[in-house]
């Protein structure tokens, strides 16, 4: 168990340093110099997210599964993939090792004003560039939850047997969808992903840290839902069922 609790901290901070690291770097410096077009950089961060998810999948996914998302673990656990106590320990990790790459990031750059952290309203890229867009709390959160949902289903899905393809599925989703929410809220579809940049940045990045932890806890929620009542086989829900039944059938 010790070695999934250091794959799932290591991996969530290797997430977070290379995935907002490449968002500061590009937005605060590349950018700031040079006057890259918004789409350029877009694409490169979502990339960056989304072959560092692969990286994680293909080296530590054997170890932990490579969660490195407690909204990937919450699924997994209402989809019967683990048990209360291991989903808890896992959040806990991914928690600390978000934190753990943020503190990185603040050392690398040498300041915390910055380390891509999520935020809405003032925060939005969109709403910068377009200002009669609003992008509310309300919004933030249906597009954190849509976007989760969408992410959590396919790792779900990918994942249920064994697919030598299922980190290059995920890590291209996860670069889909940050192509898509990165101007509204930069993206987060993780809560271990946004807690550390926004207590180390603080200010309207904290203020704003809780449509992050619950929109994605939300959409996941959901695609456990939707994968396990729509689009599991009913073999499948009757297999997960089993050891419930033995057990019960013992007593």
């Amino acid at each position: 168990m010790i070695k999934k609790w250091i794959c799932e901290f290591v991996g969530t901070m290797l997430l977070v340093i290379f995935g907002c690291g490449t968002a500061v770097a590009v937005n605060s410096y590349v950018n700031g110099i040079y006057g890259i077009a918004l789409p350029f950089t877009l694409l490169v961060i979502s990339l960056a997210f989304g072959l560092v998810l692969t990286a994680l999948v293909y080296t530590i996914g054997k170890v932990s599964g490579a969660h490195v998302n407690p909204a990937v673990s919450i699924a997994c656990l209402i989809d019967k993939r683990m048990s209360v106590l291991e989903c808890v320990e896992y959040v806990v990790l991914q928690i600390l090792g978000g934190i753990a790459g943020a503190a990185v990031l603040m050392l690398i750059f040498g300041s915390s004003e910055s380390l891509g952290a999520n935020g809405y309203d003032t925060l939005s890229a969109l709403q910068s560039f377009v200002p009669t867009m609003k992008v509310t709390a309300g919004i933030a959160f249906l597009v954190e939850a849509i976007l989760t949902f969408i992410f959590v289903l396919v790792v779900l899905a990918t994942t249920k047997k064994e697919n030598c393809f299922s980190g290059v599925i995920i890590g291209l989703t996860l670069a889909l969808v940050h192509i898509f929410g990165i101007v509204f809220t930069g993206t987060s579809v993780n809560p271990a992903r946004s807690i550390g940049p926004a207590l180390l940045s603080g200010g309207e990045a904290l203020s704003q840290l809780w449509v992050f932890i619950l929109a994605p806890l939300v959409g996941g929620i959901l695609a456990a839902l939707f994968y396990r009542f729509v689009l599991s086989e009913p073999e499948e829900v009757a297999t997960a069922e089993a050891p419930k039944a033995i057990k019960k059938a013992k007593k």
